[in-house]
């Protein structure tokens, strides 16, 4: 089996491990788009949470309500905190995919080129062999027509 071709298998291989890589990465970014929307969800509704309490305000409310609105603001807070954590995990996790896929694309682009290479290699002894061929075939038929000697 030629240099090329043990080659051939190695790159397939490769090329299968690439592709997992970026299919790993697409998963996680958009597992990452899927927590930024709901932060996003999370800190909208909070912005009409405290919209809709301003309005109550001006109106007049008892100290009771006042603290209940201050309790679930600071729920609120606390889920915006932990979704902002969230967030960050899937962004460094959508970084260490990058980094693993760019590192399989890496690899089978190195690959391709030395087997490419092999491959060149090959074709220049073959080419040589084949002259060769024909050198030998030109020789001795130049000796049968008497030619060949002097």
């Amino acid at each position: 089996m030629k240099k090329s071709q043990r080659l051939k298998v190695i790159i397939d291989l490769h090329a299968r491990q690439e592709h997992d890589a970026l299919q790993a990465l697409g998963i996680c970014q958009q597992k990452l788009q899927e927590q930024q929307a709901q932060l996003e969800n999370l800190q909208s509704y909070r912005l009409d949470y405290l919209g809709k309490f301003a309005v109550r305000q001006q109106a007049g409310i008892n100290i009771s309500q006042l603290m209940e609105f201050r309790a679930f603001a600071d729920k609120l807070d606390q889920a915006i905190e932990s979704q902002q954590q969230t967030v960050s995990n899937h962004e460094r996790e959508v970084q260490r995919a990058r980094k693993r896929w760019e590192e399989a694309h890496q690899r089978t682009k190195s690959l391709q080129k030395v087997s490419e290479l092999a491959l060149i290699e090959e074709m220049k002894v073959e080419q040589k062999r084949e002259q060769a061929e024909q050198d030998d075939r030109a020789a001795r038929s130049g000796r049968k027509d008497g030619t060949g000697s002097a």
